[in-house]
């Protein structure tokens, strides 16, 4: 099986129990084949924190949280001089990277796995209720051979190896290279119904817009009409004036003008020298 990098949320550890913690969760993560990354940990650069982890998790199959006590604080006030003013005691706080890096990773589409510390408040991205499930754990091997634990670990790593069975959006789509045809086919159904309904809107304004400079066809071939039934000037004829015949008139305006063989449907100019020579 291909090694597969995960991305691992976890502050520096602050006592001998959460380093050996953090140590067996990337060794069980190694032998199912995955490569635990973290920054600062195992993996450094030289870039600003925000953007070195995101450079990493685009690399990343799969992130694991692993929250752990970073500030303990034996009293304190919650919504202080509030109306719902509460009092606190003994807040245990994981560090708020936890927080930052889950939400980075859940906006990648990338399986979450989360970890939390026995006695953690329960917070944020770190609370029951969201889109992934949140393992309540003390820091003790025993707590990693559980069967709830590889009940979890197991269906997220079905999810980290499906990742890889489809091409990362962020990876494969590039809008200069695209055909129309690929560019539809990215388009979630959300989108595509917002393209649709406003294609929909430009035609319909493209016809009501036409319809009020176009006048209606009724009206133009009444106008038509109103053109063709006017009187022929005959006096032209024979006075050195261009003679302009409608239609209704071009049956017996060769007749009376001494043009045989005109057709009647045609629309006769006919130039003085022209009309003096019939």
């Amino acid at each position: 099986m291909d090694e597969k990098l995960v991305f691992v949320s976890v502050g520096a550890t602050a006592t001998p129990e959460q380093e050996s913690f953090v140590r067996l969760i990337e060794d069980r993560l190694r032998s199912e084949s995955l490569i635990p990354k973290t920054v600062g940990r195992n993996t450094f650069s030289a870039d600003a924190p925000l953007k070195a982890i995101t450079e990493l998790m685009e690399h990343c199959s799969g992130i694991v949280v692993i929250a752990l006590e970073r500030s303990f604080f034996p009293a304190g006030i919650d919504k202080r001089g509030g109306p719902r003013q509460a009092s606190l005691a003994e807040v245990r706080l994981p560090t708020p990277w936890n927080h930052i890096e889950a939400a980075m990773a859940y906006t990648k589409h990338l399986p979450l796995l989360v970890i939390v510390e026995a006695g953690l408040k329960a917070e944020g991205l770190l609370e029951p209720g969201y889109d992934w499930y949140v393992q309540t754990l003390p820091l003790e091997a025993t707590a990693l051979g559980s069967n709830e634990f590889n009940g979890v670990l197991a269906d997220w790593k079905e999810k980290v190896l499906a990742l890889e069975l489809e091409p990362r959006r962020s990876q494969a789509l590039n809008p200069a290279e695209l055909s129309i045809a690929d560019l539809i086919g990215a388009l979630r159904p959300v989108q595509l119904w917002s393209v649709a309904i406003a294609l929909a809107g430009l035609l319909a304004g493209a016809f009501s817009l036409g319809a009020r400079l176009v006048p209606p066809m009724k009206e133009r071939s009444q106008a038509g009409k109103a053109s063709l039934m006017q009187a022929p000037d005959w006096g032209a004829v024979g006075s050195g004036r261009p003679c302009a015949l409608p239609l209704e008139h071009t049956h017996t305006a060769p007749a009376q003008a001494g043009m045989a063989g005109v057709g009647a449907d045609v629309v006769l100019v006919v130039p003085a020298a022209l009309a003096l020579a019939t």
